[in-house]
């Protein structure tokens, strides 16, 4: 992997991460942008003790535009984009429209691929490798920001889920706190911990899982399965074997592999509602450890954390879909329509 690290004309960085060692990118910026000026804040509820990111510059955010105005395609001619040069491998730059900047984090694009009509179930071992190589330096160089407590990467795809840019893509989002969810699950690790005298609840998690009804795909060195308590229709958690706390913690033998997995497992979430049925939508969403301090989680540390992706789509049925409503948005109380032990046999049947 060769990165080159450039600025926009706005002065926003923007990193291509290219598969050739040789490859050359000294592309400008030929737009004739202003610096960009955010509005982003923190504020925190003082009865749920969640915090709120308020960010009204983000109106004003590109909404789904035409494909040939698309500004994550590659620049060609004189049509301008995000991304000077007129080709790339894998692309990360700062959002221009961030929900957190400054003092509040950090929010960056990440392009998989150039083609605009792929999918991240489309691309190759090879460059699903470079997405996961890029998702581990950026998470290595936002941990060291002054601001950064967390770093998620995640991708939403299709229009059902929200997504107002059709080019296939994800977001990095570097958080100045640790996240309400992921909060929950130190506070259940240290419970547990305390319980049973010194045991990983995410290793007796995953230890149940693999030995049940619920497991959709399994390597070497990775286990997809569909959670006892799934919350949505169709969710499956990957993860590794080995218990890490993050992405720069895999070794490579989990690198290695962990393309194929995840591609088969994308490949079978667009089959599961049938042939002719439109790309099912999803959001994709890794679970780091934060890099910040976790005295209030008394007992545990960074590394009694466990890395794993949650992958999950909003589609219950063919045509149909789950909605977040009185109890889900009212109470945080999911009620799931597929049993979870369906849902894993349906995506094992789905295999390729």
């Amino acid at each position: 992997m060769k990165k080159t690290s450039t600025r926009l004309a706005d002065g926003r960085e923007l990193i291509y991460y290219d598969l050739r060692d040789d490859t050359v990118r000294d592309a400008v910026d030929r737009r004739p942008l202003e610096r960009t000026h955010t509005t982003s804040e923190i504020r925190r509820d003082p009865l749920l003790g969640d915090q709120v990111a308020i960010a009204s510059h983000r109106q004003g955010r590109t909404y789904h535009p035409p494909a040939d105005q698309c500004p994550l395609c590659p620049t060609e001619g004189d049509r301008l984009s995000e991304i000077p040069d007129s080709s790339y491998d894998v692309v990360v730059f700062e959002n221009r429209f961030p929900s957190l900047a400054g003092d509040s984090g950090r929010c960056e694009v990440v392009c998989f691929t150039s083609d605009h009509d792929a999918s991240f179930a489309s691309l190759t071992e090879e460059q699903a490798r470079l997405v996961l190589d890029a998702w581990t330096d950026r998470t290595s160089e936002l941990s060291h920001l002054p601001s950064v407590e967390q770093v998620f990467c995640f991708e939403n795809r299709g229009e059902e889920i929200g997504v107002t840019l059709g080019h296939p893509h994800g977001q990095i989002y570097a958080y100045p706190f640790t996240t309400p969810r992921t909060a929950l699950m130190l506070r259940s690790l240290a419970a547990h911990k305390e319980a049973t005298g010194g045991e990983n609840l995410f290793d007796a998690v995953l230890e149940r899982e693999l030995a049940g009804e619920r497991i959709v795909l399994e390597g070497e060195h990775w286990v997809a399965f569909v959670p006892y308590a799934a919350h949505w229709p169709y969710e499956v958690h990957l993860y590794p074997k080995h218990r890490v706390p993050d992405l720069l913690a895999l070794d490579e033998a989990a690198r290695s592999e962990f393309p194929k997995v995840y591609l088969e497992l994308l490949r079978r979430f667009d089959r599961i509602f049938g042939e002719g049925e439109p790309p099912t939508p999803y959001i994709a969403a890794w679970h780091q450890a934060p890099f910040g301090t976790l005295e209030e989680f008394e007992g545990v540390t960074r590394d009694d954390f466990a890395l794993h992706l949650e992958l999950f789509t909003i589609r219950r049925t063919s045509g149909k879909l789950k909605f977040l409503a009185g109890s889900e948005s009212g109470m945080s109380v999911f009620i799931n329509d597929v049993p979870p032990e369906r849902a894993a046999e349906r995506l094992r049947e789905v295999a390729s």
